[in-house]
């Protein structure tokens, strides 16, 4: 049997009489019971760290080799049959464990914590633990009716692909590229944004959602939609230092982090003489005492010794010493072979504090291993990862924003603490830290956009009769009627799909200024700055980390006369947005129905459709989106929007982020290619999709 302590635990096959039939008895209890015939040595039950009867010796991987001790005398053992507790910081090679060859543990480990990566059952949940020292599926004693699985194997019209969509070989796809993994990202963020919508609705089709982003992953692994699914040690194809995630679930679908709970991941490597696990990346976000504080250096703790091997939710909650085994033995082995290890950071969500970002911070090495006593006074493994020389500031990046907010640093170049004057209830940074120059031209801040008439609807349109706020799927609001009988937001605020018009809320509504259907309404939420750059005049950017989806400010100004425009205007204002430009018609930011299995007719066209054509100068007046230059390869896409007063409509251009945007970088839009040649600049974007030309 398996585990039982011994020389031999199965007696010569010449003892065993083959004609005879066992008397097997059903099983009435829990407690195993183990035959002792006399030809079969006797069963002991021995803790596997021993001590352990003469005649019997440890197996692997109890077993310590000769010399592992440091100390001229053996290590005692405690009454609980472990060893004992070391009074202080004890070496880790202390801990160590036979050669790789000696033993086939490690044989099928090959993608790290496995278990932990991907044990996603099917309403997308993880039974899988932080830094889990095991993966242990229970039984469910609740059974939901069973589900029809996808298959994605038929009708190639009805399946996503990447390589098609994408249009790339399939060697690229696994070991991915920037295009990839943003594509991979944006697509898996469009079925988590409809996974909580109709979670918000209770329109599941499938039932109960819960996580949306653990459902949506599972999704997408499902469905094939993922890269660099071949695990290396070192930088991944497609991701920079100081990417952003949102969700654990997005580190593995691009193969950065594979375990979408556990904190280290490892690999294993074969080599002359043996095969050892070797980290390829750990996860560093609050759930163990880690010392996170520094910029270059990260004091990182192992995994396991938590209660029943689940979660564990508080620093105090390590009930048992941690074993050198899977990851803090793949650290171990990666501070022996001195190999580069990813390093994520989790840092909670300025925006929402129930939630964390994971910032990618670039590649470490494991300078040291050692033991010490936990608070709860159990052993624990640490290790000191000391950042690689070179490297773009990432963390950095975050710490010396959060000096700012607090006001214990002031801002290098900084102009101006707030160039709204308290126009915005965020306020708004002027920087310069590339030259001498002290501002942009004069204007007058003003946050929305102004009329000089309405803009008619064809029809009367008429406000919603809710009387605290708009809820989803309430099909009496007329509001959520008029977008389709779908909420256009999340409950968090954040923008779900791209769509042709979208109605708010408007004055005459009878809903609470807080209504969810308001959200361009109430102006700043990030933390933003105008800067000065290099060659492209000034800039935005945020020092806030930025979620898809996110509303990050409207173009305000005045709307012009549209022949007016044409005449006068065209040669000498450089701060214009034309909704009549051409845009680019192949982007594509929504989901795909097909992936949640949705079934009838769908709206998903992404064209705009705005009654009338809209041109907004913010030359002399204006908000921090005349700031905003122009990209080929955008990270902000604009959506118009409809409010309602008194029967008149109101067009309004909102900005919101298309992907997740990390501190400090700057923000673009397409500012599309007018149909006169004339009018158009040279774009000095850099982009590797450069037009060479807009507006």
């Amino acid at each position: 049997m398996e585990g039982v302590a011994g020389q031999s635990s199965v007696p010569p096959a010449s003892s065993f009489d083959k004609s005879r039939i066992l008397d097997v008895k059903p099983l009435r209890t829990l407690v195993p019971m183990f035959p002792n015939p006399p030809q079969a040595p006797p069963f002991v039950c021995s803790s596997p760290f021993g001590p352990f009867p003469s005649g019997f010796s440890p197996f692997y991987p109890f077993s310590v080799t000769q010399g592992a001790q440091t100390s001229a005398e053996p290590q005692a053992a405690n009454q609980d049959g472990g060893f004992a507790t070391p009074a202080a910081a004890v070496p880790l090679r202390s801990f160590g464990t036979p050669q790789m060859g000696a033993g086939p543990h490690f044989s099928g480990a090959s993608n790290g914590d496995t278990g932990s990566s991907f044990g996603l059952s099917g309403d997308g949940f993880t039974r899988s633990s932080k830094r889990a020292a095991a993966n242990f599926h229970e039984p469910n004693s609740s059974q939901k009716r069973p589900r029809k699985s996808r298959d994605y194997s038929g009708d190639a019209t009805k399946r996503v692909s990447l390589s098609t969509a994408l249009a790339v070989s399939p060697d690229v796809r696994d070991d991915g590229n920037r295009e990839v993994v943003t594509y991979v990202l944006m697509k898996f963020d469009s079925v988590r944004r409809r996974l909580s919508q109709l979670e918000d609705a209770k329109e599941s089709p499938s039932g109960l959602i819960r996580r949306a982003d653990l459902k949506a992953g599972n999704i997408m692994m499902t469905a094939g939609i993922r890269t660099n699914v071949r695990k290396r040690i070192g930088a991944v194809p497609g991701i920079e230092i100081g990417d952003i995630f949102f969700f654990r679930m997005e580190l593995c679908i691009v193969g950065l982090h594979a375990p979408s709970m556990a904190g280290i991941d490892y690999m294993t490597v074969r080599s002359e003489v043996e095969e050892e696990p070797l980290a390829v990346s750990v996860v560093s976000s609050g759930g163990y005492d880690d010392d996170a504080e520094d910029k270059d250096v990260l004091i990182y703790t192992g995994q396991g010794g938590n209660l029943g091997g689940g979660s564990i939710t508080k620093k105090d909650k390590q009930v048992s010493d941690q074993k050198l085994e899977r990851g803090n033995l793949a650290m171990d082995r990666s501070s022996r072979r001195a190999n580069v290890v990813r390093v994520i950071r989790g840092m909670r969500d300025a925006v929402s504090s129930m939630s964390k970002v994971y910032v990618y911070d670039g590649l470490y090495t494991i300078q040291e291993g050692w033991v010490e006593k936990s608070k709860s006074g159990v052993n624990s493994f640490k290790y000191k990862l000391v950042r690689a020389p070179g490297q773009p500031s990432a963390f950095a990046v975050w710490q010396s924003i959060q000096r700012w907010k607090a006001g214990n640093t002031s801002r290098a170049g900084l102009i101006l603490p707030d160039l709204t004057s308290g126009g915005e209830s965020v306020p708004v940074s002027l920087v310069n830290d590339f030259d001498d120059e002290k501002g942009p031209s004069y204007f007058t801040y003003f946050p929305t956009v102004r009329y000089g008439k309405a803009f008619n609807l064809t029809q009367p349109s008429f406000g919603c009769n809710c009387r605290k706020e708009c809820s989803a799927g309430d099909l009496n609001c007329s509001c959520i009627r008029k977008n389709g009988g779908d909420f256009p937001y999340t409950s968090s605020g954040v923008l779900v799909s791209r769509k042709p018009l979208i109605f708010e809320c408007g004055s005459s509504c009878p809903c609470i200024p807080s209504c969810k259907n308001r959200v361009s309404q109430g102006g700043l939420k990030v933390r933003l700055e105008v800067f000065k750059t290099k060659d492209r005049g000034w800039g935005l950017r945020s020092w806030d980390p930025i979620r898809a989806g996110t509303f990050i400010c409207e173009y305000a100004g005045e709307v012009l006369d549209k022949a007016k425009y044409d005449a006068d205007e065209a040669e000498n204002n450089e701060y214009i947005f034309d909704t009549s430009r051409a845009f680019d018609s192949s982007f594509k930011w929504n989901y795909d129905p097909e992936l949640i299995e949705e079934e009838g007719p769908v709206d998903s066209s992404e064209a705009y459709d705005i009654p009338s054509p809209l041109v907004i100068s913010a030359k002399d007046v204006g908000n921090v989106a005349r700031f905003m230059n122009h990209s080929c390869s955008p990270n902000v896409f604009w959506q118009p929007i409809l409010y309602e007063h008194n029967a008149d409509s109101y067009p309004h251009i909102a900005f919101f982020a298309m992907r997740h945007i990390p501190p400090m970088t700057e923000l673009t839009y397409d500012y599309g290619l007018s149909q006169l040649e004339h009018r158009r600049k040279q774009c000095l974007c850099g982009s590797p999709k450069c037009k060479g030309y807009f507006g």
